[in-house]
């Protein structure tokens, strides 16, 4: 499969951005599908995933004010950010992972798709 990440942008503290990771070659319904983030000068962190086999999981950073679902009719998965703060900056990822044990591990997540900038400021 193959990724594609877009949707972000420069929005003020408190606004909101939904990202859109468009699948392609392959229905994302048989993966596992994670979003990432990496700010300046940080490692690249989890921030929450929907599972291939129902559920979705949150970072504690991010539980309440971001929530991930499918849209099936157009093989994507969706990240709703809301009340973004400017710690929410970095660059997003989306990736996809066939069997996930652990949807928090990087290394689970064998399909990347190009990151998309989301900026946080006033």
């Amino acid at each position: 499969v193959q990724l594609q990440a877009s949707g972000g942008g420069l929005v003020q503290p408190g606004g909101s951005l939904r990202l859109s990771c468009l699948g392609s070659g392959s229905t994302l319904d048989d993966y596992t599908i994670g979003w990432f983030r990496q700010a300046p000068g940080k490692e690249r962190e989890w921030v929450c995933s929907d599972s291939r086999v129902g559920g979705s999981f949150y970072a504690d950073s991010v539980r309440g004010r971001f929530a991930t679902f499918r849209d099936n009719a157009k093989n994507a998965v969706i990240l709703q950010m809301n009340n973004l703060r400017p710690e929410d900056t970095a660059v997003y990822y989306c990736a996809a992972g066939r069997f996930v044990p652990v949807v928090y591990h990087i290394r689970n997540y064998a399909e990347w798709g190009q990151g998309t900038e989301v900026t946080v400021s006033s």
